[in-house]
């Protein structure tokens, strides 16, 4: 592995890139915050999707990537006089100090969910009025509600047993069940809510992270889908002209690999 000096030069490696791009390439001059919103988001997924493939390689590269983002939105701030990459460096040094105070101060914790705790509460004293505040908008639907219940576990408000959480699973599905027999759209949808809502809640429970495990199941499908358009295409037929008898066959074909 590379020595701290190694690493701090391939920081400023990448700083002095950065600079030169900023000044000599047309398209990194018209760069904003705005323009490289999407385009983080993006680098955000592929190294999601590199962690979850367990690729050591890939996520080297994607990481890269996202630090290029770092970058180029700190020298976008340098331009405007706002901040440059040290603040950035400072503020997070900072926030991790005053949120780490049984490290840095006296403070003892016996265990993680202490920590969390903690942390929540050092949060409320940075000046936010609400524990959720920092829960992004523009967070996936089951990525939010996770994080939302983690977050309102940390200042005490949960369930004291799984068998409670997965009984409100099985309130929420009967509700849903109610009102499909009902057939009031909107009510449905709501309730449906509740039920994955619910659902994310017992995965806490479980030590799952459902995001992961809806994104495993994804992949999964796909493999199981691909093999069945293969396997389809070898035999000469569209998926279309086939039956689903037809079509069953390599599923299980493609289950059992």
């Amino acid at each position: 592995m590379n020595s701290r000096m190694q690493q701090l030069q391939a920081f400023e490696r990448l700083l002095t890139i950065m600079d030169e791009l900023r000044e000599k390439c047309p398209w990194d001059q018209k760069q904003t915050f705005q323009s490289l919103r999407h385009l983080t988001i993006e680098e955000t997924y592929e190294l999601g999707d590199a962690i979850l493939d367990n690729n050591s390689t890939e996520i080297k590269k994607e990481l890269g990537d996202l630090l290029l983002h770092i970058v180029f939105y700190a020298k976008i701030g340098s331009e405007k006089n706002d901040f440059d990459i040290a603040d950035v460096c400072n503020e997070i040094c900072e926030k991790l100090i005053f949120r780490h105070p049984h490290i840095y101060s006296d403070t003892v914790v016996k265990d993680e969910d202490e920590v969390k705790k903690n942390w929540e509460k050092l949060k409320l004293k940075e000046g936010k009025k609400s524990v959720l505040e920092g829960v992004p908008k523009s967070l996936p639907a089951v990525v939010k509600a996770s994080r939302i219940q983690d977050k309102v576990k940390g200042v005490g408000f949960d369930w004291e047993e799984p068998s409670q959480v997965w009984d409100k699973v099985e309130e929420e599905i009967q509700e849903l069940k109610i009102e499909i027999q009902n057939g009031n759209q909107d009510l449905i949808e709501a309730e449906f809510g509740d039920v994955l809502f619910s659902l994310v809640n017992y995965a806490r429970f479980l030590k799952i992270n459902p995001e992961d495990a809806l994104e495993r199941t994804n992949k999964k499908f796909i493999k199981r889908f691909q093999y069945l358009e293969s396997k389809a295409e070898a035999s000469g037929k569209s998926l279309s002209d086939m039956t689903l008898s037809e079509m069953d066959v390599f599923w299980e074909e493609a289950k059992k690999l």
